[in-house]
């Protein structure tokens, strides 16, 4: 009887884990399905983007899907815990296995995706110029889109300022947009002198920097909640033998 309260509490433990994991994946797959600013809804408006990148734009619908599913799957382990439902805990169990497998699986994706992430940018780089070029200082979304992640990221064009050399924005004159100047210069609007002075890095080299930075934020947190599957499937299995020794 006490081991069968014991077991309980470490499912009520586990599954509140696996919820609370759930609903942070599900408010940051929501949070991305909904910044019209990212970086990657430029890549809407280049041609000959790889299958790779053009993929990352759905990364939100999975975050959402996943967010839900581990919502549902720690509501279930906590009422099979406390009905003692074996159909509820051999439901839990199996769920949690393929997830697990479709992580592990996923990490090796990251994995992967993460070591070529550069290589996977720098086919589209000239695209993303030929868009900016072509379109930035005109075409109102693409403008705001390119405006909101320089200054997000703190970043000017794809590689630098240069990017913008003959685009509508500039016009008849030799001027950029104003983050390919320092944040501290007083001069407006931005000209070649202070941008070239400036050195504002370009937003491929700060997107690739960001994911291979966050991808090992990830990666913990994926360690930390495939431990928890792990438990709560064993402690799942061990209550369900407890309760069909019972019956």
């Amino acid at each position: 009887m006490c081991c069968s309260g014991f077991l309980k509490v470490m499912m009520f433990i586990f599954n509140g884990g696996i919820f609370l994991a759930g609903a942070a994946i599900l408010a940051v797959g929501v949070w991305v399905k909904v910044d019209s600013g990212s970086f990657l809804g430029i890549l809407d408006d280049v041609e000959g983007v790889p299958v790779g990148l053009s993929q990352l734009v759905n990364i939100s619908y999975l975050l959402i899907a996943l967010g839900a599913v581990l919502l549902v799957i720690g509501f279930l382990g906590c009422c099979g815990a406390i009905k003692e439902s074996r159909c509820m805990l051999l439901t839990f169990f199996i769920i949690i296995l393929i997830i697990f497998i479709a992580e592990v699986a996923g990490a090796i994706v990251l994995f992967v995706f993460t070591g070529v992430a550069a290589e996977l940018f720098a086919e589209v780089e000239n695209g993303l110029r030929t868009s900016i070029r072509k379109s930035y200082g005109t075409q109102g979304s693409l403008t705001s889109l390119w405006n909101e992640n320089m200054e997000q990221f703190g970043c000017c064009g794809v590689k630098n300022y240069t990017d913008f050399n003959g685009s509508p924005f500039q016009g008849q004159e030799k001027i950029y947009p104003q983050f390919c100047c320092n944040i501290s210069s007083t001069i407006f609007p931005c000209n070649a002198d202070e941008a070239m002075f400036s050195m504002v890095d370009g937003c491929l080299d700060k997107l690739v920097a960001a994911i291979e930075e966050n991808s090992l934020i990830i990666a913990g947190v994926a360690i930390g909640i495939t431990a928890i599957e792990i438990a709560a499937m064993v402690v799942s299995m061990v209550l369900y033998k407890q309760i069909g020794t019972k019956a």
